[in-house]
Parts: structure tokens; C-alpha cells; sequence
């Protein structure tokens, strides 16, 4: 699949260090809004596993989205905190992070990785937290057809959890 100047497709383990790279760069102690870090041994894991979607451009990862399994995740804290709001229907993945590079926003490049994703799993429901003070993203998932449908507070900040179905 391919979508003006990016290939949209799933990840390879090529793409690891890629990937990795992105999130290391958006992540809340360098300015950004993720949440967790994860290892690059993790993303490997992750995309034997389940689809990781991901944009390139000229040869490098600018943006992606990960699915994974709700026991692949059930060991980070937060994430134990948002199950106990919302455990999903059967057969749910969780979704998220979503990354996209800063030089690549405001093209509609994270509702295009989340709609190829979406096409991969087709019927089950995704679902994932952000934090209720971040507007604009809950804006974007709004706009993606995703609906809010609980919050937790974990660490002394609030989040939402949204969901959609495949």
C-alpha cells in the first residue's frame, strides 16, 4: 500500500531500529507524548507476533503504529491500570503507540497507518490510553471513528481509553 510519498506496510525486522529510533525521539523526556518505552527486543518480538505498521520515506521509518496482544503487554504498569478500567471484548489487541515523525504531521499519515492496520485484523476491536489532557490527540482518534469509552488515573495523571471496531 502506498500513499503519496510513503510505503505503508508491515514492519520486518529490518525495521526495528527504525522504529525504535522514532520512539526514542517522542517520547515524554525528550518533549514528546509517549508514554512508554520499549525495547527494540520487544519490537522484535511484537511483529512476529502481530501486525506493526509502518510508513516510510525515502528508505527510513517516519511513522508507526503497533497491535499487539493484551497479555504482550500486560506486564507494564500502566498498561495493568487500564485493563483493570476496560478489559476489551474478546479477541481484542491492544493499539499504540502511534508515532509519527515531527516533519511528517499534519498529512493525515497516522489515520492512514491506523486505517492499514484496521484492514489487518478486520472485525476485532482495537483499543488504547492516552493521556486526558492531550486534546489533540484525542481529537484525531475522534475523527478516526474511535469512541472513549472509559478513563484511570495512573501516576497521578488522568487518561481516556478509546476503542474502535476492525
Amino acid at each position: 500500500m502506498a500513499s503519496a510519498d510513503y510505503a505503508i506496510a508491515r514492519a520486518t525486522s529490518g525495521d526495528v531500529t527504525g522504529i525504535v529510533a522514532l520512539q526514542e525521539s517522542n517520547l515524554r523526556d525528550k518533549g514528546g507524548a509517549l508514554s512508554v518505552r520499549l525495547s527494540p527486543e520487544w519490537f522484535a518480538q511484537a511483529i512476529v507476533d502481530m501486525p506493526i505498521m509502518v510508513a516510510r520515506r525515502a528508505g527510513g521509518v517516519v511513522g508507526y503504529v503497533v497491535s499487539s496482544s493484551v497479555a504482550a503487554q500486560a506486564d507494564i504498569p500502566i498498561v495493568r491500570t487500564m485493563l483493570r478500567a476496560y478489559p476489551g471484548t474478546s479477541g481484542a489487541y491492544i493499539y499504540g503507540p502511534i508515532c509519527v515523525a515531527e516533519s511528517e504531521r499534519g498529512r493525515g499519515l497516522a489515520a492512514t497507518i491506523v486505517q492499514a492496520l484496521r484492514e489487518q485484523l478486520p472485525g476485532r476491536e482495537g483499543f488504547t490510553f492516552i493521556r486526558a489532557d492531550n486534546a489533540i490527540s484525542r481529537e484525531v482518534h475522534r475523527k478516526l471513528g474511535m469512541r472513549e469509552v472509559a478513563q484511570f488515573d495512573h501516576a497521578d495523571t488522568a487518561y481516556v481509553i478509546v476503542a474502535y471496531s476492525g
